[in-house]
């Protein structure tokens, strides 16, 4: 895909202290008395584990459970805007067709005659983004480092968890540069080696989600969560996806919100379109997420899930 026209700085919405809404997971007991004792005494010896295990392996269960679900801890620092011409990769991820509308109004694709050398990364473009805006900071004061170097630093910061913003001492410094945006433009092949191949996006643990339907409650919940992640100072991963048709399978990273009398425009971070922010909208009265006609999508309603906020996701 082509990148973007030039970049604007952008700022939605005054962010707070960051926070996580917190998620319980409640763990059914097991049916059917598993582990009972018999009556008499077994002639062969016992095969079943007594109470007392099964017990402690489903209490082990519902921790590990309960833990990968635990909530986000509330940053210690006031959180800055996100801004495009800044926070954002110098390049985009390409598209491997083109699309249009042909002279009936259909929308048509066809392969690039020219294979592009840096496609399907929309996931780790947009992971990246986040990992860089949290858990870096760039120190242009200080004298630039060589290409392995900065090879290194990449591999560390995409190497923090996207759920846990480290604190500001524990930051990476990227020495020589003042953004994302310069230092990805002097060493684009770097950090897209370091950032990670396109199999993640295709392994990313959250895509199981997609072959199951999304009602319109799920919907209204996906965007008063978002938005409330948001308030919290959180820049939120999100998978937009039509399912089983795959009129559009892809990650974007939302960085702000307006609110409407009847709708929430959500400003994402288009790792296709890095110029200027995508905007999707969420419809309150038909409970529906909205996405305009862009250079890979025709238009219309997208089912959108958060993904790299819990541990199944």
């Amino acid at each position: 895909m082509t990148s973007a026209p030039s970049t604007t700085g952008t700022r939605s919405r005054t962010l707070t202290k960051a926070g996580r809404l917190p998620i319980d997971l409640h763990q059914n007991p097991p049916s059917g008395g598993l582990g009972e004792l018999p009556d008499k005494a077994p002639t062969e010896p016992r095969t079943n584990p007594p109470r007392r295990i099964w017990t402690f392996a489903w209490i082990a269960f519902a921790v590990l459970c309960c833990w990968g679900c635990a909530s986000h801890p509330a940053k210690t620092q006031e959180s800055r805007p996100f801004d495009f011409s800044k926070d954002t990769f110098a390049y985009s991820n390409q598209l491997a067709w083109v699309y249009h509308f042909d002279t009936e109004g259909r929308w048509r694709s066809h392969r690039r005659e020219q294979k592009p050398d840096y496609y399907l990364h929309c996931f780790v473009v947009a992971r990246s983004a986040a990992q860089f805006f949290e858990n870096a900071k760039f120190a242009a004061d200080q004298p630039k480092v060589d290409a392995p170097a900065y090879r290194r630093l990449a591999e560390r910061v995409v190497a923090t968890n996207p759920r846990e913003p480290l604190p500001p001492e524990k930051k990476i410094i990227i020495p020589g540069y003042a953004d994302l945006r310069s230092f990805s433009a002097d060493y684009e092949s770097v950090l897209k080696e370091a950032c990670g191949g396109a199999w993640q996006s295709y392994f990313q643990r959250g895509n199981w989600r997609m072959i199951f339907p999304f009602s319109r409650q799920h919907q209204t919940s996906t965007s008063k969560r978002i938005q409330s992640r948001l308030e919290r100072g959180q820049l939120v991963l999100v998978h937009l996806v039509r399912f089983p048709q795959l009129s559009i399978n892809h990650t974007v990273l939302v960085v702000g919100a307006q609110e409407g009398q009847d709708s929430t425009q959500f400003l994402c971070y288009d790792p296709n379109q890095p110029g200027a922010p995508l905007t999707l909208t969420f419809d309150r009265r038909s409970q529906t997420f909205i996405m305009p006609t862009c250079l890979y999508f025709p238009g219309g309603r997208v089912d959108v899930y958060e993904i790299c906020h819990r541990w199944d996701y």
